[in-house]
């Protein structure tokens, strides 16, 4: 078991769930959230960067509307967001003020991580807000997000604003101890696992569904931002909101939760983006020829390696790159579209310009605009 050692973190992602904000009822957790804040603060005053990415604006909103239970279409979210998310900061402004320190509200969707420019902007926002002492709260943008650009819970957001951001620890602050073996609520004699070293498709596949009835985020959320996390260097630890001193106890580097250990060699910023800010629009299947040339010789994506394509991406857009047996090989940029991959697959490159009436690249998806994944299972659901 590796050793924990966190006491040198000086900029710390902290993300809470809406289980661990809200009472059953829908309504705020006071005496939860000023517990989780008296921590923050005390870690601020230490001399920590702290970054928060705080569910809870729906939770907010259901208990002020007096809804009985989560909202199941769109606009109703958005609604109860819009009248929950000025009521969550206000009670978290009013809390770190006891404390002196000063908080700004940052309201986030995946268009700003997919568009390169908003991305940098945010992250240029949010490193200024930090260099002059303030608590950045971060939240999806639940009122004006819609389908196509939502993050779809916050476990990712906080993975990616850990990516982005280069923090040197994220926690995940959830109802549950961390990552079991099996099912906890099923078994009672799941075991709980102390660590963690890469996402491996056995590992997705003993993650359940969606967590409590106010949250969105289960374990399989939790997964895909270790797995965001640990491709930028970045460790991660799942543990119970409830635990007492919980963030001090960790950062002293105590057992509690689980750890995700990161890679070794951390994926440069661009290649952050093409695998996890972009939004993904579809899929090349590859042949066996063609996984071994990107896994093992480092080789960009041609069309004789194509076996076939789905989804209606467009040139520039990210796509998933899988083998015949539906693992995720890599993700990266492509130089043709959907309808232009589906006449070129399986031709060689001299045979390009002939069947389309031009040729722009050789390559299908660069190696430079390519990242590699391993071979992660892909779930579509």
């Amino acid at each position: 078991m590796a050793l924990r050692d966190f006491s040198k973190v000086k900029r710390i992602v902290i993300k809470i769930g809406s289980s661990s904000l809200t009472h059953q009822t829908g309504k705020i957790n006071l005496l939860q959230m000023e517990l989780l804040v008296r921590q923050m603060a005390d870690l601020h005053n230490a001399g920590l960067e702290v970054i928060l990415v705080s569910s809870g604006a729906v939770g907010a909103g259901i208990g002020k509307l007096g809804l009985k239970g989560r909202p199941r279409t769109l606009p109703e979210k958005q609604a109860a967001a819009a009248v929950g998310q000025g009521i969550l900061v206000h009670m978290y402004e009013k809390f770190f003020l006891e404390y002196g320190i000063t908080v700004a509200q940052v309201l986030l969707t995946r268009g700003d991580f997919a568009d390169r420019r908003r991305y940098l902007n945010a992250r240029n926002a949010l490193e200024h807000l930090l260099h002059i002492g303030v608590i950045p709260v971060i939240n999806e943008n639940d009122t004006v997000s819609v389908d196509e650009l939502k993050l779809g819970d916050n476990d990712s957001l906080s993975a990616l604003v850990a990516s982005m951001l280069d923090a040197e620890l994220l926690v995940v602050l959830s109802d549950i101890e961390g990552l079991y073996d099996s099912d906890p609520r099923s078994n009672p004699q799941a075991r709980l696992l102390n660590e963690v070293k890469g996402v491996t498709g056995e590992l997705e596949l003993m993650a359940g569904g969606a967590g409590s009835a106010l949250g969105t985020g289960g374990m399989a959320t939790k997964l895909q931002a270790a797995k965001i996390a640990g491709e930028a260097g970045v460790p991660m630890v799942i543990a119970k909101s409830t635990e007492p001193n919980l963030i001090r106890r960790l950062l002293q580097g105590e057992q509690l939760g689980t750890v995700f250990w990161p890679r070794e060699a951390k994926l440069e910023y661009k290649k952050r983006w093409i695998a996890f800010a972009n939004p993904v629009c579809g899929k090349i299947i590859i042949d066996r020829g063609a996984k071994a040339a990107l896994l093992n010789q480092g080789k960009s994506l041609l069309p004789s390696g194509i076996v076939n394509a789905e989804g209606s991406f467009e040139m520039g857009n990210t796509v998933s790159i899988v083998d015949s047996g539906g693992m995720e090989i890599a993700r990266g940029m492509v130089n043709y579209s959907f309808r232009e991959v589906q006449k070129i697959k399986g031709l060689q490159t001299g045979e390009i310009e002939k069947v389309l009436g031009h040729k722009d690249y050789d390559e299908v998806v660069h190696r430079n605009n390519m990242v590699l994944l391993g071979g992660v299972e892909i779930n579509d659901e």
